[in-house]
């Protein structure tokens, strides 16, 4: 059964998609302990008939292996979904900035012309598709001119390749490179209650420009979800195990963090989760919020009340619990 969710415009580009989005990073599996297609792809259906309709993955996200499975999973279903994948994360070849290694193989940050057109054209066999609603530059890169970049964009615009043109991982000289050179519709970048650099460096940039951002990681990899205590621990290759973000002392803080929120959880009938998503979303210049499959799976039949009760009639008064902290 299919559910309605609010929903909000990318930029200027006349293209809306639901406030709350379903994030694909973990289904590419590295750096998450690996993936599980099936689970995967039930997440994905269940978001769907929930309401969500925007669905943002990327080429990095396993080496292609997320974009495969999210091909799967839209099957059938292409028409109902914003889908917004990425470039600039490359591993066909040495040219730009090294970025890391991915079993033992370097990946350069490039946004080179030759290289977008080659991305978008291994992007589009993999998610079976030949169109993208909404493609961005996953990280910036220094090697290459933001004119550049942006010629082969506007050209796989004009060509109906993509819809509208988004940036990631960005600085306010690099927002204003693109606006500068082109249509920037969006920018992408980490924002939650434990990282909000960006509310003085690039949201009144945005605001000013009409550029809508999508934040990740505003459960902070799952330590603001109210799942992740003192007592748990991360092994393999998840990317938890050695972040100072993660250290003993400091879930201590955040679980103090919960124990301030929870109030407002049970007067809302709602998750903790639901509460930080809502409070990101309620923040000025947050125009969407991916989470993760991992929250689809524990709570897909509640997700669009985040969309709904707290960005609806009860707006207002969901706004004042929820005031920056």
């Amino acid at each position: 059964m299919s559910h309605e969710m609010s929903k909000r415009p990318i930029g200027k580009s006349g293209i809306e998609a639901s406030v709350v989005g379903l994030g694909t990073w973990a289904i590419g599996g590295w750096m998450w302990g690996g993936t599980d297609e099936v689970r995967s792809i039930e997440a994905i259906h269940a978001a769907l008939d929930e309401g969500i309709t925007l669905i943002d993955t990327a080429p990095a996200y396993g080496q292609g292996l997320a974009e495969e499975i999210v091909g799967k999973a839209l099957a059938g279903r292409r028409d109902k979904v914003v889908l917004a994948t990425k470039c600039g994360l490359v591993w066909h070849t040495p040219q730009g900035n090294h970025f890391f290694d991915y079993d033992g193989q370097p990946v350069h940050r490039y946004l080179g012309k030759e290289s977008i057109v080659y991305e978008i054209e291994q992007s589009l066999k993999r998610l079976g598709t030949d169109y993208i609603d909404h493609y961005i530059t996953h990280w910036q890169d220094p090697t290459t001119p933001v004119d550049e970049t942006m010629e082969a964009l506007e050209q796989l615009k004009r060509q109906g390749k993509i819809r509208s043109i988004g940036a990631s991982n960005t600085s306010a000289d690099d927002i204003a490179a693109y606006l500068a050179a082109g249509e920037l519709d969006a920018i992408q970048e980490e924002y939650s209650m434990v990282k909000r650099d960006i509310e003085t460096t690039l949201l009144p940039v945005c605001l000013r420009n009409r550029v809508s951002v999508l934040s990740y990681s505003s459960l902070a990899l799952g330590l603001l979800s109210g799942k992740v205590g003192p007592d748990r621990t991360f092994s393999g290759d998840d990317q938890r195990k050695d972040n100072p973000r993660f250290s003993l002392e400091n879930r201590r803080k955040v679980a103090a963090l919960m124990d301030t929120i929870e109030p407002i959880a049970s007067a809302c009938d709602a998750s903790l989760a639901q509460v930080v998503i809502a409070w990101t979303l309620a923040q000025p210049g947050i125009t969407f919020r991916c989470v993760a499959r991992e929250m689809l799976n524990r709570r897909a039949r509640t997700l669009r009340r985040v969309g709904s009760r707290f960005l609806g009639r009860k707006g207002k008064s969901s706004a004042v619990l929820l005031r920056p902290i």
